[in-house]
């Protein structure tokens, strides 16, 4: 045997040899003691220990389903297990079903089994990898901190704070914090102001983590989730030795060894019992034998030579067996009195019924069923406790949208191909003609050409020159400074170097609107219907186009709405949209105006968006018009005069469908920003100038403009 090592198994070092058994023995609670319950008859085989100088048991009596209900964790040379513990009272009732029902399958058993029960309390989340791992041995079980949000007092002001009493099983409040201090550091959690651990003895596991005034709480729990061990996984991998071979066991087979073990268990104790009951009850006829025959047996003995002659005349005269003989030669004189006969035939006839009782429980297996049914109950009885790990339903993993507040933002796209989004509440609401404030740093050749507003959950559909649609999440956008130039959009969307986004579309208008109309630099236009873009594919051709043709706007409809078309030079048209039919995404489309030589589609704007039409030109001029001065057409025209153009006043570069109560936001080629009413531009008939609606410096035009509508809140 190793030197290090004493013959109870305690280790030690060459300096600190191992202690001896009396310091290194400790008292088994109550319920351990369970596990021991009739190890002392015969119930289970032992073999020798390591060093050959002790015997030990190969299995444990167990009168309760330990593997079920303490688990166990283990690796060995080609194998793993990891069973999770389970609740006591769970099990019990599982192997009472098993009992009562022995071809019951583990779907049964789940009935009673709802999963594991960690003694760390916490939460698991979804059922359908415990039924994966009841059902076959492995699986995965989702476990989650149990948390609070709560309002603390820290000085006069309250302050909220996520409070967390519950972890997940074998995770650390350090482990945890460690983690927490990581990602605040490394800026990926920003909501949190301090974490501290508050455990003590009386009030139990308590970590407290601090948020920031500015901070949404289900936010940062969720992101808390996400990143760090306060929701983790436990892995099934319930792998146990059957007659020595290792096996993957679900639950039926589980609680079937189980009560198999058990079977043999009781069978062995009651046979334990019987030879015992039996031996004394043999003892006993022959004392019997020999208080009836007192004064032969005592002159026998008193003429016999020795022991040994004693022994063989009482074994010849009473035809008694060596036991026998021997139990009456150390028979006391006390036994010879009346009360002392009358105590051994109550004694004999006792174990003659215990006799009886047990060659019944052996001959009838339904007995032995009942007798490991009655101690399993005792057992539940005695030390079950109710279920500390609570379970929830699973409502998918923790997508990015739980851990990104759904805010409000603006999303720009410069002509150059920049993109960036920015939160809407960053621009202040101004008066007509002001000055603006810096939305943007881009370069002398760039042009913000494209503005939305949006959430930051919204899917967004970009729709780029080439007839490409790409669609991803607003919040997949960076989120930048206001005045920062943005990333290249094909960091963040798969973009063709000769693809260039003209227009940006937020799909929560699909609620209201059903179709998408397309309208194409040379006066193609194309009604889809929006369902046609719900795809997994992150890039969908939009419409098919000639080699000199372009996509430059895209509305979205009803379908019952009037189509307004523009150009650079100032002309208009309108026509209904049911002269258009739906297609689908790769298809051409049909006229929709009929151009001049050198010009070209600028803009469209549709009826259902508002009853004026806002436009607006590079020289920064912009007018109200009502749609009542535009006249329906038929699709395919000229159209008429939209907005008396002047050398001052440039080229038309934008309109939009308006309601009275919106507010605009107007870009210029150098990236200055204006957020301002729409009711401050003045209304104005169609042929009219305009008036100035943003101050331009030199060699600088208005570029673009979109539409803000506030929440009803604001």
């Amino acid at each position: 045997r190793h030197p290090l090592i004493d013959p109870q198994g305690n280790f030690g070092t060459i300096d600190d040899p191992p202690g001896a058994a009396r310091y290194t023995e400790c008292r088994l609670s109550e319920m351990s003691m369970r596990l021991l319950e009739g190890i002392g008859e015969n119930t289970v085989d032992f073999e020798e220990n390591y060093s050959g100088e002790y015997q030990q048991p190969t299995v444990l009596p167990a009168r309760f389903p330990n593997l079920l209900v303490n688990g166990s964790q283990g690796i060995a040379v080609g194998m793993a297990t990891n069973i999770p513990p389970h609740n006591l009272n769970e099990v019990i009732d599982a192997c009472v079903h098993m009992l009562e029902n022995p071809d019951a399958d583990s779907e049964e058993l789940m009935r009673f089994v709802k999963g594991p029960d960690f003694p760390t309390g916490g939460f698991i989340v979804g059922t359908s990898g415990i039924r994966d791992a009841l059902a076959t041995g492995r699986g995965s079980v989702k476990i989650r901190a149990g948390a609070d949000i709560e309002e603390i007092r820290e000085t006069r002001q309250p302050r909220t704070a996520i409070i967390v009493t519950e972890l997940p099983y074998q995770v650390s409040v350090e482990r945890v914090i460690a983690k927490i201090k990581t990602l605040v550091d490394s800026k990926k959690i920003t909501g949190i102001a301090d974490v501290r651990n508050e455990s003590n003895e009386r009030r139990g596991m308590r970590l407290v983590i601090l948020l920031k005034k500015d901070a949404i709480s289900q936010v940062v729990l969720n992101q808390l989730y996400k990143n760090t061990p306060l929701q983790d996984s436990f892995g099934y991998n319930v792998v146990a030795l059957v007659d020595g071979v290792p096996r993957t066991l679900n639950l039926a087979d589980m609680v079937g060894h189980y009560l198999d073990h058990q079977m043999e268990v009781i069978e062995r104790r009651t046979e334990f019992r019987l030879d015992r009951a039996r031996r004394r009850a043999h003892i006993l006829e022959g004392l019997m034998i020999a208080v009836d025959n007192i004064d032969e047996v005592i002159a026998l003995i008193r003429e016999s030579a020795d022991t040994a002659a004693a022994r063989s005349g009482l074994m010849e005269r009473f035809e008694l067996s060596e036991e026998q003989a021997n139990a009456i030669l150390e028979m006391r004189l006390r036994q010879l009195t009346a009360l002392s006969i009358t105590e051994l035939r109550q004694e004999l006839e006792a174990l003659r019924a215990l006799i009886a009782e047990l060659e019944s429980i052996l001959a009838d297996p339904a007995k032995r069923r009942e007798i490991i049914k009655a101690d399993l109950e005792e057992v539940k009885d005695k030390f079950g406790e109710p279920r500390r790990s609570q379970l929830i339903p699973d409502d998918g993993d923790l997508s990015l949208e739980d851990l990104i507040a759904d805010d409000e933002l603006i999303v720009s796209v410069s002509r150059s191909g920049y993109v960036k989004s920015v939160a809407a509440n960053t621009y202040r609401a101004q008066g007509r003609g002001g000055r603006g404030i810096k939305a943007a740093e881009v370069g002398a050749e760039d042009v913000i050409s494209h503005l939305i507003y949006t959430t930051a959950h919204a899917y967004l559909l970009f729709f780029t020159n080439t007839g490409k649609v790409h669609r991803i999440k607003a919040h997949q956008i960076p989120r930048q400074q206001r005045t920062s130039k943005g990333v290249l959009a094909q960091s963040v969307m798969p973009l063709e170097p000769e693809e260039r986004i003209e227009a940006v579309i937020d799909t929560r208008d699909y609620e209201t609107n059903r179709y998408l109309v397309m309208i194409t630099k040379k006066g193609q236009a194309k009604k889809t219907e929006f369902k046609e873009y719900d795809s997994r594919n992150t890039t969908l051709v939009a419409i098919n186009l000639n080699d000199d043709d372009e996509l430059v706007a895209v509305r979205t409809t009803n379908g019952q709405n009037d189509l307004l078309v523009f150009t650079r030079n100032g002309q208009g048209i309108r026509f209904s949209e049911e002269d258009l039919r739906p297609m689908g995404r790769a298809t051409q489309g049909v006229r929709g105006v009929k151009l001049r030589d050198g010009d070209e589609v600028v803009a469209a704007a549709s009826s259902i968006d508002g009853d004026e039409v806002l436009l607006v030109t590079s020289g920064g001029y912009g007018k109200r018009t009502s749609m009542d001065q535009f006249p329906r057409q038929g699709r395919g025209g000229i159209g008429v005069k939209a907005f008396k153009l002047t050398k001052v006043r440039g080229d038309l570069v934008g309109a939009r469908a308006v309601q009275p109560d919106d507010e605009i936001f107007l870009v210029s080629t150098r990236g200055t920003g204006i957020r301002t009413a729409v009711k401050s531009v003045s209304r104005q008939q169609r042929v009219a100038t305009g008036v100035k609606v943003i101050n331009l410096g030199a060699d600088e035009e208005l570029s673009t403009f979109t539409i803000v509508q506030e929440p009803e809140d604001e």
